[in-house]
């Protein structure tokens, strides 16, 4: 008996010491799936989608606190890619070089795919224009054509000013590897500020200036059927023909989008790299934005959701 007391008490020595040697890491992740702290994130184009899911998410989530670094896609992912950032929202999923990468590197990238976004072009309200075809675009963006008068319009003369809201932002992304096909932009007359509320501010006082955005920078929120923009700016309706016309061009609204009418379309993901992988917050909050209640969010918006039994129905409307 007496060696057996020994024992067990030898034994709970050593497991004080034990414990007592082993230093907490002040570093150590104590989110899960619903609760704790984290900072993600974001391209700032996707700045308002976010925020909006956020307040839902924290509403019902209490104990969780998401917060959003807003910057460029380029930024962004560099510093996801160099696991800085655990999740980054942005326009474009990993490229395979990528991911092998992360994965040789023993990480957790995953991607969740949350909805779509027109990219938009909008003008000063002088100008009268409201549609252009997709093959003017690749003129003014190419430095083809210079002047309004070019791109065969007559409500407007004079150079045109495009403005874009970052130089390495997901829209600049977009229209060389989309609409210009893996070229640079290279308008002599194309410029860029540091984020979108700067392209909308400067197209108010531009009237010879397109605006090139992301489309969830326009819904009006007094609106809730998406249907109008906000009234300081005019939208641009574009056409897949050469020759633009009212009948024959269209709005990024989300029927349009979702019939592949309007001819620039972005996808919108969480890419994720987390060692924790489906067990912390950034999955949570990733999957909360896919799920019923996110998916809502978006489509009050004025965005496409990635999931849901959507339907479009052609209707007529008199005064």
């Amino acid at each position: 008996m007496k060696h057996l007391t020994f024992l067990i008490v030898a034994i709970l020595a050593l497991s004080i010491s034990t414990s007592c040697s082993r230093k907490k890491d002040p570093n150590a992740r104590t989110d899960t799936y619903s609760s704790g702290s984290i900072t993600f994130g974001a391209d700032e184009s996707f700045a308002p989608i976010i925020e909006e899911e956020l307040e839902v998410f924290h509403s019902i989530y209490v104990q969780a606190h998401c917060t959003p670094k807003y910057m460029t896609e380029s930024e962004g992912m560099n510093l996801l890619l160099a696991n800085k950032l655990l999740m980054m929202f942005t326009s474009r999923d990993f490229k395979k070089s990528e991911y092998d990468n992360l994965i040789a590197r023993e990480r957790k990238p995953y991607t969740v795919h949350v909805g779509y976004d027109g990219l938009a072009l909008i003008t000063n309200r002088e100008n009268m224009d409201s549609c252009m075809s997709v093959k003017d675009v690749k003129r003014i963006l190419s430095g083809e054509a210079k002047t309004w008068k070019e791109v065969g319009t007559h409500s407007r003369s004079g150079e045109i000013i495009v403005c874009f809201d970052n130089a390495t932002s997901s829209a600049v992304h977009y229209v060389e590897d989309s609409i210009l096909n893996g070229k640079p932009i290279t308008a002599e007359n194309a410029f860029a500020t540091k984020k979108t509320a700067e392209v909308v501010d400067y197209v108010e006082k531009t009237p010879n200036a397109i605006g090139i955005i992301g489309s969830n920078w326009l819904n009006d929120k007094r609106d809730t059927t998406n249907l109008t923009w906000k009234k300081n700016i005019r939208v641009l309706a574009i056409s897949r023909s050469d020759d633009a016309t009212p009948a024959n061009s269209y709005k990024p609204y989300q029927g349009y989008i979702y019939n592949d009418f309007y001819p620039f379309i972005r996808r919108i993901y969480a890419l994720l790299n987390d060692e924790r992988g489906k067990y912390g917050l950034p999955w949570g909050f990733a999957q909360f934005v896919a799920a019923p209640k996110g998916q809502m969010i978006i489509f009050k918006a004025g965005l496409l959701p990635a999931y849901g039994n959507i339907s479009v129905r052609d209707v007529k409307i008199s005064d």
